[in-house]
């Protein structure tokens, strides 16, 4: 890992029968590991509007990230401990989910994503561009996202179904034998492993015998800091975890340029740590003791407020070097913020089999972040930036000693690709 911070994600959901019918058992027509999207080197297909559609999901993906982050932060075993997530790879499954709903079913999943007043086509196209914009790697920079439809052995999903799950979510179909349990936790686990490189190998524990399918989502991400730590200025630290807890941990320093705002009347420091390429970390900083007070008023608002007001500054930064890793069942968290058919007898997910058996059973998530301070391919730039102005005598002080809201960033896309808060770095 080279001056780089990656993450991980997984959204699986898992559809099973509902009702103890028996299935017919006609052959399936997803082959093993067929890949339905479209070749790495055809043209991507052309939507006029493609910006407009993909742009108009941001504001409805940003409210639905900050909700969930306030369900997820309210969960009673989560409270002091890290939480980590990818608002956007949610939003990216329960919108592929949506491809095969219909009725009140669809409907529940469109307005707790915040889409009601979007059409599906215009929902499934700003993915599709999504998809697209997100799919660039540069050398500085690796950000993958994609999809698969785990079918099991035996069961036919409508061809519509999986063509658009190909054509707008980048889907890929393989088969799987669910009826072995076992068997089916070993094979999902190893495509997952083989998408996030090696970072999330075990993330299901047992599945269902009675599973038809799973949903799978991931996000990966690899980026190189624009302005490396230097491993030189790394030291122990003691981090604050709470008012009666310190813990000891490794405090990468570095003093530069970054766009750094100082919010007294939101009781926050925020800056912007940028990665080669077009992502960034935006870390939020709370005063000491208002940690609650921003995670129950923040929303996108403050986001746009506080990077409209980002200033270039001379900073002298100090980070955690740390690990952490989330993970999440989320039916009931799906429940709450109005996705209730889909996991009851009354769903409908018509749009995927002719069958009026199915629902959800499961939505779970897994996370992972590493941080370290090595790099050296950002020096040049580095210096170059460093001497566009004259250094002031004294840098402003920003040290990450306590928990800290953060935030990755596409500028692209202006999507948030994950989010979270780091309470402990050393737990």
């Amino acid at each position: 890992m080279c001056g780089k911070i990656s993450f991980c994600l997984l959204v699986s959901l898992l559809l099973t029968v509902s009702l103890a019918a028996p299935h017919d058992h006609e052959d399936h027509s997803a082959d093993h590991h067929q890949h339905l999207h479209h070749g790495k080197d055809e043209p991507h297909p052309s939507h006029d509007g493609d910006d407009d559609l993909s742009s108009r999901l941001t504001p409805h993906n940003a409210d639905f990230a900050f909700s969930l982050y306030k369900k997820l932060a309210g969960l009673p075993d989560v409270q002091g401990k890290n939480i980590f997530f990818s608002p956007l790879s949610i939003s990216m499954a329960l919108s592929m989910l949506a491809l095969g709903a219909k009725g009140e079913t669809h409907s529940q999943i469109f307005s707790s994503l915040g889409y009601s007043a979007l059409t599906p086509d215009q929902v499934n196209e700003g993915y599709e561009h999504l998809f697209h914009m997100l799919g660039h790697s540069q050398d500085t920079m690796l950000l993958e996202a994609g999809s698969a439809v785990a079918v099991r052995e035996g069961f036919k999903p409508l061809d519509k179904f999986l063509k658009d799950a190909q054509h707008y979510y980048q889907g890929e179909a393989f088969s799987v034998d669910f009826s072995k349990p076992e068997v089916a936790v070993q094979e999902v686990n190893k495509y997952i492993a083989k998408k996030t490189k090696d970072m999330i190998t075990d993330m299901v524990k047992e599945l269902d015998p009675d599973t038809m399918m799973m949903l799978i989502n991931y996000m990966y991400f690899r980026g190189k800091w624009k302005i490396p730590f230097k491993t030189g200025r790394t030291t122990k630290a003691d981090f604050h975890v709470d008012e009666k807890t310190n813990v000891t941990v490794d405090m990468m320093g570095n003093t530069g340029f970054y766009k750094f705002y100082d919010d007294r009347s939101n009781f926050s420091s925020i800056i912007m740590v940028p990665y080669k390429g077009k992502a960034s970390m935006m870390i939020v900083l709370p005063d000491e003791g208002k940690m609650q007070d921003v995670e129950k008023n923040i929303n996108k608002e403050h986001l746009k407020y506080w990077c409209d007001r980002l200033q270039r500054s001379y900073v002298d930064l100090f980070m955690p070097k740390f690990s952490t890793s989330s993970a999440f069942s989320l039916a009931d968290t799906m429940k709450e913020m109005g996705i209730v058919d889909a996991f009851s007898g009354t769903a409908d997910f018509t749009g995927i089999t002719e069958a009026k058996n199915m629902k959800v059973s499961k939505v779970l998530h897994q996370a992972v972040l590493k941080v370290d301070e090595e790099g050296t391919h950002a020096a040049a730039a580095t210096t170059i930036e460093m001497v566009l102005m004259a250094l002031p005598t004294m840098p402003l002080p920003m040290k990450l000693n306590r928990p800290f809201l953060t935030f990755i960033v596409d500028h692209s896309t202006e999507s948030i690709l994950f989010m979270g808060k780091i309470t402990n770095p050393t737990a």
